[in-house]
């Protein structure tokens, strides 16, 4: 990290100075977002060009459903809003979720076959024994860190067999990861050249499947139409880098998340041991209280909203976890009930952008919970301090120590 960012104040009032890379912030957001929800409902910042965060659900829900006002160019906040050779609105750099309307309505239906229910089931073996392969890794070994050596292996390999990417360049996919949602910081002039090996990779595998067809997600990206016409490349480059860094990061921080929390609660651990049918309820209730992602949108022009004024191009962090925790919307907001009957959480978003890939993750979330609490039915934190957690926008535990019981 620059040493402009490591020499950034630390935040003293997140109401006026909102930072979500604020060590306090990564740590723990969750009291932060309860103390602005009641005195300051949309904080504001003078950070990363100026910037807003509304916290009620109903605030987050009508940014999230209002195009007219906000933009969906931009949606991860960084020092740059207008980064040189971004596609502009309405396709933006990373289509459907970079794309306003019109063309939104295009974008996203063309890759929805491709995550819709009957294809994702077929995915179901192919991520078991993913995750098996990765738990027999570990072998017989009493501690270990389960982040690293199992939450984070299990979505990469996923998106590498739906893009027909090579298994072996799995790191790389972590890099990419970490340098789009987690370098933000940087300033443009550091962070920009960053870009041009993760643009080189992407180029070369277009190069490859145009010369080799083959039956993946890519392929049918490069041969699909929109009224008679193939996508551009930008298009299909965009929507190729979208796959990869949210089909990972954000389903490799849920698996992060349940671990890390069954991990302290032996009550819910033991419920899902000895009642599987619980899980799939479960699910909804992780996804609810540690949904890892919040996504930005732009303001198109100076709006007032709700008393803020607003201005152009000031970003707006749509808080989808503040949302789910939200004491006007759910019962006991702020507890964690792993049989909550009543569950419309906002974790994979609100309005025309909500997940295309919802279904694959929740079956890969799925997967990889039963498959771990089969193999290992007890186990607890080996060191609470030493978990760590993702910056930015998709919050997830990087680090998790853990210690088999039986």
């Amino acid at each position: 990290m620059s040493t402009e960012a490591e020499a950034k104040r630390a935040v003293v009032d997140f109401a006026t100075d909102w930072d979500h890379t604020d060590p306090t912030w990564v740590h723990d957001p969750y009291p932060i977002w309860e103390d602005l929800r009641e005195r300051c409902p949309v904080a504001h910042t003078d950070r990363y060009a100026g910037g807003w965060f509304p916290t009620t659900h109903e605030m987050v829900s009508e940014i999230a459903n209002d195009t007219e006002h906000f933009t969906s160019r931009m949606v991860v906040v960084t020092n740059n809003k207008f980064p040189p050779n971004a596609p502009p609105a309405p396709m933006g750099g990373a289509p459907p979720i970079t794309s306003d309307p019109p063309f939104h309505r295009f974008a996203r239906r063309l890759i929805l076959p491709a995550f819709a229910p009957g294809p994702v089931n077929a995915l179901e073996g192919q991520v078991r024994a993913l995750c098996t392969k990765h738990l027999d890794a570990l072998g017989d070994a009493k501690e270990f860190d389960a982040g690293s050596k199992y939450a984070q292996y299990i979505s990469p390999g996923v998106i590498a067999k739906m893009l027909g990417f090579p298994e072996a360049d799995e790191d790389l996919f972590r890099d990419f990861v970490h340098l789009v949602l987690d370098l933000v910081d940087l300033a443009p002039e550091e962070r920009g050249p960053l870009f041009l090996p993760m643009a080189e990779y992407f180029n070369a595998q277009i190069e490859e499947h145009v010369a080799r067809p083959r039956e993946d997600f890519t392929s049918y990206l490069l041969n699909v139409e929109i009224d008679g016409k193939k996508l551009s490349l930008e298009h299909v480059r965009g929507t190729m880098v979208l796959t990869l860094v949210a089909g990972i990061d954000t389903t490799w921080s849920a698996i992060g998340s349940a671990i890390w929390h069954l991990a302290q609660h032996p009550e819910d651990r033991a419920r899902l041991v000895h009642e599987p049918e619980l899980l799939p309820v479960a699910i909804e209730e992780f996804l609810r209280y540690y949904a890892p992602v919040t996504m930005a949108r732009l303001v198109k022009e100076d709006l007032d909203f709700h008393g803020c004024s607003m201005k152009k191009d000031d970003w707006v962090l749509v808080g989808f976890p503040a949302a789910n925790r939200d004491p006007m919307v759910f019962k006991d907001a702020d507890k964690f009930i792993i049989d909550r009957a009543v569950n419309r959480h906002a974790a994979f978003g609100l309005g025309i952008h909500r997940c295309v890939g919802s279904n694959l993750a929740r079956m890969e979330l799925r997967v990889a919970v039963e498959e771990f609490i089969q193999r290992y039915p007890q186990f607890e934190l080996a060191d609470p301090s030493g978990v760590t957690w993702a910056p930015g926008q998709v919050r997830g535990p990087r680090a998790i120590p853990l210690r088999v019981l039986a």
